[in-house]
């Protein structure tokens, strides 16, 4: 793994953007805007240390499928901040169930400097984003930079495949895909956008609409579209945590799809997705997996050993944050600092630096196959939404 610089394309930010890539610039607080794509620099992998992460992906995401099992197994639902027990047991419907049920894609975000093995530091299973500039731009990237070289990237393939498969488990319809009117950039747009493509291209009939325009058909007991259609199945870029919450949050519980259902709604990705995007996985897994090596130690109760003298420091992470809000960094020898919310408190491993970029890797993937990689750069210890997407290549 190298980071290496080199000189924009001309015309770059025309280029992104009629590729998909609509939001290339991030405004900052003080109003300048600055590279979110960011091609003046890429990162070099060999083909072995892909073979190697591309084999960790796939682990991990087995482990926490184990994960999944053992908190349905033994209703560690409170651990999740899980305590509705009408939830819980869609929840666990589900999951036992999941065979029937389509589910789609997520994104590990790993800490690697090319040296060490590679750490987990969350599951993005639910509502990952950062996939369009890992599937489409990067490789269009690669072919005009280096025509004949290659890149971790079969994202596309992939997610067409996914789509023919399970094809057979939608219900009748079209499939809709809704993302959120709150989204200013036009990254939940564009991400929902794509994914409809890939649908489109593997034979479904597809609905766009926004979570706005969803309605309830108080008569039918249906979730219906602006023009009164049915949705049946619906595919989401909305946290279940928001979904299950919000006004309409009844409605959801008592129409969940899981699996034959009639007269209700199949949501993508389905509800057992919830055991894997929650941050107290991490802690289950290293319960699990006590000293793995591509597992960092994690604990719900408080830091406990990463606290105490000559300990590693601590990160404190919300069990449902995003986008690094309200993570904490504890250096060691910090005495432990109290939260309000429930966290999980994970071994600190800072991010590496690259030439002064803080770096994390994103790998993809599609059903359980390791499929992609999308790299991200911050100035600080927190990947946030100042972040920078840089493309890469094995040579």
């Amino acid at each position: 793994m190298e980071r290496r610089t080199t000189e924009p394309r001309p015309g770059w930010q025309e280029t992104v953007e009629e590729q998909g890539l609509i939001y290339p610039l991030t405004r900052y607080p003080d109003g300048s805007l600055r590279p979110y794509w960011d091609e003046s620099a890429y990162y070099v992998f060999s083909l072995p240390e892909v073979e190697a992460l591309e084999e960790v992906v796939e682990e991990l995401h087995a482990m926490c499928l184990a994960a999944a099992a053992h908190i349905v197994d033994h209703d560690r639902f409170a651990a999740l901040g899980i305590t509705d027990r009408r939830l819980a047991g869609l929840i666990a419907e589900s999951w036992r169930r999941r065979d029937e049920l389509p589910s789609l894609y997520g994104r590990f975000d790993l800490r690697y400097d090319g040296s060490g093995p590679a750490k987990m530091l969350e599951y993005n299973a639910d509502t990952p984003t950062s996939l369009v500039e890992a599937a489409s731009p990067q490789w269009f990237w690669m072919e005009e930079r280096f025509p004949g070289a290659d890149q971790w990237n079969s994202l596309h393939e992939r997610l067409v495949d996914a789509w023919k498969r399970q094809a057979a488990l939608l219900p009748p319809g079209p499939l809709h895909f809704a993302h959120s009117d709150g989204d200013e950039l036009g990254e939940d747009l564009m991400t929902v956008a794509y994914l409809r493509e890939t649908a489109a291209q593997a034979g479904i009939d597809t609905r766009a609409l926004s979570v706005e325009k969803i309605g309830w058909d108080r008569l039918a007991g249906r979730f219906v579209d602006e023009r009164l259609r049915f949705i049946r199945s619906c595919f989401k870029l909305y946290p279940w945590e928001w979904l299950t919450t919000d006004r309409f949050g009844p409605h959801v519980l008592d129409t969940l799809d899981n699996g034959g259902g009639t007269g209700t709604t199949c949501w993508i990705e389905p509800a057992w997705k919830m055991l894997l995007s929650n941050k107290a996985l991490l802690a289950i897994l290293w319960e699990l997996y006590p000293g793995h090596p591509n597992l960092l130690p994690a604990y719900l109760d408080g830091p406990r050993e990463l606290a105490a003298e000559g300990g590693a420091g601590w990160v404190a992470k919300p069990l449902l944050g995003r986008e690094g809000a309200g993570v904490t960094l504890h250096e060691p020898g910090s005495a432990p600092a109290p939260r309000d919310e429930p966290c999980c408190y994970q071994e600190l491993a800072p991010l590496p630096d690259f030439s002064g970029n803080r770096v994390v890797l994103g790998a993809w993937v599609v059903e359980s196959e390791a499929a992609g990689l999308g790299i991200r750069e911050s100035a600080g210890p927190v990947t946030d939404e100042y972040a920078r997407f840089l493309p890469h290549v094995i040579l």
